[in-house]
C-alpha cells in the first residue's frame, strides 16, 4: 500500500495506523544507509534525520508496530566513519528485521561512474559486523513477543515439522504452532511461548465456551 520509500511515507498514512483497525501493525521502510553522505551520493532524497523522525512518528501513532528495513554497505565512497554512522542509526532503531546486502556494480545507475570504489574484502566485512547486529536486534524484538496472545493468519504446514502450522502476525512474523490442517487459511490465536531469531513459537488458544 506504500512504495517502500521513506520521502513518501505522509502524516496521514502515519497516521493510519493510529485510526485503520484492519491495517496490520508492519511497515517495510529501506533506509539503504545511516550517513547522511552516503544517503545524498545515493540521491534517496531524505537526511538519516528525517528518517528517524519518521520512525518516531510511527512508533508514537501505533507502538507496537514491526519495523523492517534495507540496508546496502559497501556504497562508492562509503568510509569506516559512514559505516558506523549506519550501525548507530540501527542501535537507535533496533528494526525487527533487516535484509542486507553488499553493494555490487548495475549497469544503468548513477553509481556506475561513482569513484572511490570499496574493496570486497571490506564490503564484506562490513556486512558481517552488521548482520551480527542486526541478529541481536532480532532476538531482542521477538522475545517480546513472549506471553503475548498474537491473531495469527494460517499460512500452511510447517516446513520443520509435519504436526505443526505456520503463519504470520499482525506484525508480519513468522509462527509455528500444533493444529490441524482445517485451521489453514483462517485467523487464530496463539500465545507465544517461545522466540528464536527467525520464527517464534505459539501455542492455540481455543475460544472460549
Amino acid at each position: 500500500f506504500t512504495t517502500s520509500h521513506p520521502k513518501d511515507l505522509s502524516e496521514d498514512l502515519i497516521q493510519c495506523f493510529r485510526e485503520v483497525e484492519s491495517l496490520c501493525e508492519h511497515i517495510h521502510l529501506p533506509v539503504q544507509a545511516g550517513s547522511n553522505r552516503v544517503l545524498a551520493r545515493m540521491n534517496r532524497g531524505y537526511t538519516r534525520e528525517a528518517y528517524l523522525d519518521k520512525v518516531q512518528r510511527l512508533r508514537d501513532a501505533c507502538p507496537d508496530i514491526s519495523i523492517t528495513s534495507d540496508i546496502i554497505v559497501g556504497f562508492p565512497g562509503e568510509t569506516e566513519a559512514d559505516f558506523r554512522e549506519t550501525l548507530d542509526l540501527m542501535g537507535k532503531i533496533r528494526f525487527d528485521n533487516l535484509f542486507s546486502f553488499k553493494y555490487s556494480r548495475r549497469e544503468g545507475t548513477a553509481a556506475l561512474t561513482m569513484t572511490e570504489p570499496v574493496a570486497e574484502e571490506v564490503k564484506s566485512e562490513r556486512l558481517k559486523i552488521l548482520q551480527a547486529l542486526q541478529d541481536e536486534h532480532t532476538q531482542a524484538r521477538n522475545r517480546l513477543s513472549i506471553g503475548r496472545v498474537e491473531e495469527i493468519l494460517v499460512e500452511g504446514v510447517s516446513r520443520t515439522s509435519s504436526r505443526h502450522l505456520t503463519g504470520r502476525t499482525r506484525g508480519n512474523k513468522i509462527v509455528n504452532f500444533a493444529g490441524e490442517e482445517r485451521l489453514i487459511g483462517r485467523t487464530v490465536r496463539c500465545r507465544i511461548a517461545q522466540a528464536f531469531l527467525h520464527s517464534l513459537r505459539g501455542e492455540l488458544q481455543l475460544p472460549e465456551a
